[in-house]
C-alpha cells in the first residue's frame, strides 16, 4: 500500500528535495507551500499533490487539514517549514521576533496539533520536525533563531514520551549546514553598528569555500527517508558531518566548557 508523506514549506531548498526523494521512493506527498502558483517542478511530478499553506495561519490550516484527511490517508507529517532571523538581539525587531516564534515554533505546534486526533485514532503515524545544530548548540546572532530551534527539540521530546501510548513516533532530524539557497532566500535581521566586529567574525563561516562543504540537501532528504521508515524509536538524527561533529563535540565536553570554548572566539 502507497505511505503518503505531509510536508511544510516544500517550495524549496530541503522541503521540495525531501519531497522529490520521497515522490521518487514510490511514495504520495502532500507538498505545501504559501504560494503554489510559481511553482512548476513538483506539479509536473505524478503522486505529488500540492497545497497552499501557511503554518501561522491557524484557523485556515486547520480546515486545510481536515479536508486532507477526508481524501487521503498520512503516514508521516514533516515540520520542514521556517527561516532563519540573523542578527544581534538589538537590531532585531518585535515584528520580527514575533514573526520567527511563529514560523518556526508555533508553526510545528499548529501543524502537530492539527494531526494529532488523526493519529491518535488509528495509533499510528510519524511526525518528524526539522530542527538544526543550531538547536543543540548556540551561537552568536542566532540567538532567537536558536530559541526557536532549541524549543522544537523540547518540544519535540516532550511530546514523544507524551504520544509513545498511543504508537505516534516524534523524530527530529538535525542537519547542519546545507548547500541549498536557505542563506538567501530564507535569511532576515538587521544590523547594528556595536556588533560590526562580531558580525565579521560570524559572517567568514559563510564564505564559498565553506559553504562548499556543507551537506547536500539531497543527503539529508535521505536521512528524513531513514527516519521515516526505519521503525526505530530513535528521537535524534544528526544531519551532516558538521552537525555530527558540532554534536559529538557537545556530547564530550561539559555544556559550560562547551560555552566556554566557543565563547573565546568572540570576544574582541
Amino acid at each position: 500500500m502507497q505511505k503518503t508523506i505531509f510536508i511544510t514549506g516544500a517550495s524549496s531548498g530541503l522541503g521540495k528535495a525531501t519531497a522529490k526523494f520521497f515522490q521518487a521512493s514510490g511514495w504520495h506527498v502532500i507538498a505545501t507551500m504559501r504560494k503554489t502558483d510559481a511553482e512548476k517542478e513538483l506539479s509536473e511530478l505524478p503522486n505529488i499533490t500540492l497545497v497552499e499553506l501557511d503554518v501561522t495561519d491557524t484557523e485556515r490550516l486547520q480546515k486545510t487539514i481536515s479536508e486532507i484527511l477526508k481524501s487521503y490517508s498520512v503516514d508521516v507529517v514533516l515540520n520542514n517549514a521556517g527561516y532563519g532571523l540573523i542578527g544581534p538581539l538589538e537590531a532585531l525587531t518585535d515584528e520580527q521576533i514575533q514573526a520567527q516564534v511563529q514560523t518556526n515554533l508555533c508553526g510545528v505546534i499548529n501543524i502537530t496539533r492539527a494531526f494529532l486526533p488523526y493519529f491518535r485514532k488509528k495509533k499510528s503515524g510519524t511526525f518528524i520536525n526539522i530542527t538544526s545544530t543550531f538547536g543543540l548548540l548556540g551561537y552568536p546572532t542566532c540567538s532567537i533563531y536558536n530559541a526557536t530551534k532549541f524549543a522544537v527539540d523540547g518540544f519535540s521530546e516532550g511530546l514523544a514520551y507524551e504520544l509513545a501510548q498511543f504508537g505516534i513516533k516524534v523524530k527530529i532530524v538535525a542537519p547542519g549546514g546545507m548547500q541549498t539557497d536557505f542563506a538567501g532566500r530564507s535569511m532576515q535581521g538587521g544590523m547594528h553598528e556595536a556588533y560590526s566586529q562580531l558580525v565579521a567574525k560570524v559572517s567568514e563561516g559563510y564564505s564559498e569555500q565553506q559553504l562548499a562543504r556543507y551537506t547536500k540537501a539531497e543527503d539529508v532528504a535521505s536521512i528524513i527517508y531513514d527516519a521515516a521508515n526505519d521503525g526505530e524509536n530513535q528521537l535524534r538524527y544528526i544531519a551532516g558531518n558538521d552537525a555530527i561533529t558540532l554534536y559529538e563535540q557537545r556530547l564530550e565536553l561539559s555544556p559550560e566548557g562547551q560555552f566556554e570554548k566557543i565563547r573565546a572566539q568572540f570576544i574582541f
